[in-house]
């Protein structure tokens, strides 16, 4: 069956990924938003900026500095206030010592809640849902302490095994579990640099039968580090012969701030930046 997982021998490009660094997408109130991530979740505001002669501004959220954790880069579009999630995009995860407690809290700062605190069905950890006032979710997760909080970003996926071999092949990523739900017709798979409970990690989910979804025009990307972009992108490029998706930036210098990046879309047409590691540092000051 399409999506059910077999270990193929994987080839590994030369350079790939190092990290995850953040998530972009759209929001249709920036100082809403930035006022819900931080009462609601905890997150910290790491920087601001505001680009007039481009009609936008940025805000970059997480639970620690952009140099050591996983951000959210939301993007404010002058004169935009609402857009369209689709149904491909799935949820981040947050996780937390205390559901019970962060839901609370939530609720008390007027968040709304889609899921109530509980063990998920057939297992113990305890979860809950929390949608933010753009309509993004966020899964909450009991957890012991981790070094990043900000967990998880799930996506759907036409092909599962597909997936898993382009995230292998192109970035470098390890598949560290898969879990197919007979019961509930969908299979997942977690990919990532590091393991799950101490780092971010990428949750592609396969529902069974359903080869398509709607990408919208919310949920822009995913931004990792890499050592060498143009290598990168050149080990990319031979993938996306071989799984499809396709280059969508050639590698090389943003003008007016001289990192390099590459970006390309996956075989489902989500959309990955890689960045340069030691540019990156640079344009944080570091």
């Amino acid at each position: 069956m399409k999506g059910r997982t077999h270990r193929p021998s994987v080839v590994m490009p030369t350079v790939v990924g190092i990290e995850f660094l953040h998530a972009v997408y759209r929001v249709g109130d920036l100082d809403r938003t930035i006022k819900f991530y931080t009462e609601c979740f905890g997150m910290q505001l790491l920087r601001k900026r505001d680009v007039p002669e481009e009609k936008y501004a940025n805000a970059f959220l997480g639970f620690g500095p952009e140099d050591s954790h996983f951000v959210l880069e939301l993007t404010y579009n002058y004169g935009v206030d609402k857009y369209d999630i689709g149904t491909g995009f799935g949820h981040f995860a947050i996780a937390s010592e205390d559901v019970y407690k962060l839901v609370e809290n939530i609720k008390a700062k007027g968040g709304k809640i889609t899921r109530e605190p509980g063990p998920v069905k057939g297992g113990t950890t305890v979860i809950a849902f929390a949608q933010d006032p753009d309509g993004y979710l966020f899964e909450l997760i009991q957890r012991g302490p981790t070094p990043e909080p900000l967990c998880q970003v799930m996506l759907r996926v036409g092909d599962l095994e597909r997936s898993i071999k382009f995230y292998e092949k192109g970035c470098g990523m390890k598949l560290l579990r898969t879990k197919d739900n007979p019961a509930y017709k969908y299979t997942i798979a977690m990919l990532g640099y590091a393991d799950e409970y101490e780092t971010t990690v990428l949750e592609l989910t396969y529902n069974y039968g359903v080869t398509e979804y709607t990408k919208g025009n919310a949920y822009a990307q995913v931004a990792i580090s890499t050592e060498d972009v143009y290598k990168s992108a050149a080990a990319v490029e031979l993938v996306t012969k071989e799984l499809g998706g396709k280059i969508t930036r050639q590698p090389g210098p943003i003008p007016g701030i001289n990192t390099k990046i590459t970006s390309f879309l996956d075989p489902d047409g989500w959309k990955v930046v890689l960045v340069d590691h030691s540019d990156f540092l640079k344009e944080l000051g570091l």
